[in-house]
């Protein structure tokens, strides 16, 4: 005589839904990107790179450009320059360097074309990513009224000067990357 079959417990089936319900919106989180309506997606690039390494890309779009890297697996970094195409952690401009996603904001006067070189970090023994170009179409405001130049007829390959949020930002930067810098020796010393 068979085991009388006994009903599923009516906490099993909430929790089941409960983790579906959880991965759904999981997924529409990495499907659904939280990105402004003024920024314009110009191209998708995915791609490996192994510990130590670097693989280099070249940006030759005019204006502000935004890019957004996220590490898939193990840790891409970004450096961005526009004095080298082959930016490295000795040699950069603006940088990024999360766990997660990396964001560099490349403003208009940047010279074209822009070096872009993504590091595949030591601690992982391969990285893969993707990253989103975007090309930003926000108009910037001034708050002392119009700049003293005029971008209308304007050459978009004209260099402009940095604007104080430039600086500010750069000083961020260099102040992260000597904050990650100091953080990585000491994992690495660590571990």
């Amino acid at each position: 005589m068979a085991a009388p079959r006994r009903p599923a417990a009516p906490w099993g089936r909430a929790v089941l839904v409960l983790l579906a319900s959880q991965a759904v919106s999981l997924a529409n989180c990495f499907e659904e990107e939280d990105v402004p309506e003024e920024w314009l997606l110009l191209h998708v690039v995915q791609g490996q790179i192994g510990a130590g390494n670097y693989s280099y890309l070249r940006l030759n779009h005019e204006g502000k450009i935004v890019l957004k890297m996220q590490s898939l697996k193990g840790d891409a970094d970004l450096y961005v320059s526009d004095s080298t195409l082959h930016p490295s952690f000795d040699d950069y401009e603006l940088q990024s360097v999360t766990c997660g996603q990396d964001v560099v904001f490349i403003p208009a006067h940047f010279q074209r074309p822009v070096g872009i070189g993504i590091y595949g970090h030591p601690s992982h023994h391969e990285s893969e990513f993707e990253m989103k170009v975007y090309y930003d179409r926000t108009i910037e405001q001034y708050p002392f009224g119009e700049p003293a130049y005029s971008s209308e007829g304007a050459d978009p390959g004209q260099k402009h000067p940095y604007a104080p949020e430039d600086a500010s930002q750069e000083e961020e930067s260099v102040l992260w990357t000597i904050l990650i810098s100091i953080l990585k020796l000491v994992l690495e010393i660590l571990f």
